[in-house]
């Protein structure tokens, strides 16, 4: 039998709902996760601890052999340029993969800065939900010419899938999947707050239970899952639509359109304002 391949020690950066789903899962498959608990909340703290992740400062996750970024959006820059003299100060460089919804041009920009410091970057992007939170299956795509040096990030609960195209091509994947999973909550959204301006939210409700149960069934469980989540929703849309910009300018508007929909949700969800109580009572089922 061939030999088995030493257990990898992974950075994995940070310790939210997606990040210590995945530090659970890769723990479980026996490799040694490190992480960064500077400034985190009690909660991320104790997420971390559960998944078996470990604080460590960031000359140490320089050192891992794999960096794996799972931040919202607008923090994956500034946690390049964080690590960045941290990894250019190591003899041996990690692999850098980088699992955000950014668009991608934006992953281009990213690898490059890292090559300053002798660092290849790949490609990634995560599909579904968290790992082992839900029958629905999560996957990690991978893109570029390192792609494959990150295949042992796979375990049964998120499988890897090398997806063409180079830097950009896991990314382009998700702003179409993310543009279009997201994209369909905000419209939902948006539609619902309408009815309840208009005075007609619960014939709205009534209609869409009984002519499109699907969609009504699916709103039920995604809008008011989307409440906590629109701040990072919000840079995913401004995402998207530098991602459509080049090519489409009139389908760039409609996500940054979606990109203010929900910072206006975020900033109810901050606030406790009226309109996220309305959002929860408007796919009540009537």
């Amino acid at each position: 039998m061939p030999a088995q391949s030493p257990p990898l020690r992974i950075a994995l950066v940070s310790p939210g709902a997606m990040g210590s789903a995945l530090g659970a899962v890769l723990t479980a498959a026996g490799h040694d996760l490190l992480t960064s608990l500077t400034g985190r909340s009690a909660a991320s703290r104790a997420r971390a601890e559960a998944a078996g992740m470990r604080h460590a400062e960031d000359a140490v996750l320089a050192g891992c052999d794999i960096i794996l970024s799972v931040v919202p959006p607008a923090d994956a820059p500034p946690l390049v340029e964080r690590l960045l003299p941290h990894i250019a100060a190591q003899a041996s460089k990690p692999l850098f993969v980088d699992a955000n919804a950014l668009s991608p041009e934006t992953k281009r920009q990213l690898a490059a800065r890292l090559a300053t410091a002798g660092c290849a970057l790949v490609d990634g992007a995560i599909l579904g939900p968290p790992p082992g939170t839900s029958r629905r299956g999560a996957v990690l795509l991978l893109s570029g010419d390192d792609a494959p040096h990150a295949t042992r990030l796979a375990t049964k609960a998120c499988p890897v899938k090398i997806i063409t195209g180079g830097i950009g091509g896991a990314s382009a994947l998700k702003m179409c999947f993310g543009g279009i999973n997201k994209g369909v909550v905000g419209l939902a959204a948006a539609l619902l707050l309408a009815a309840r301006r208009h005075g007609v939210a619960d014939a709205l409700r009534a209609e869409m239970a009984e002519h499109m149960p699907d969609l009504f069934s699916r709103y039920q469980r995604q809008v008011p899952d989307m409440l906590p989540k629109a701040y990072r929703w919000e840079a995913e849309m401004e995402e998207i639509a530098a991602f459509l910009a080049p090519d489409d300018p009139a389908g760039a508007d409609i996500y940054r359109g979606m990109a203010g929909l929900f910072a206006g949700i975020a900033a109810d969800v901050a606030d406790e304002a009226d309109n996220v109580a309305i959002l929860r009572q408007a796919v009540i089922t009537p």
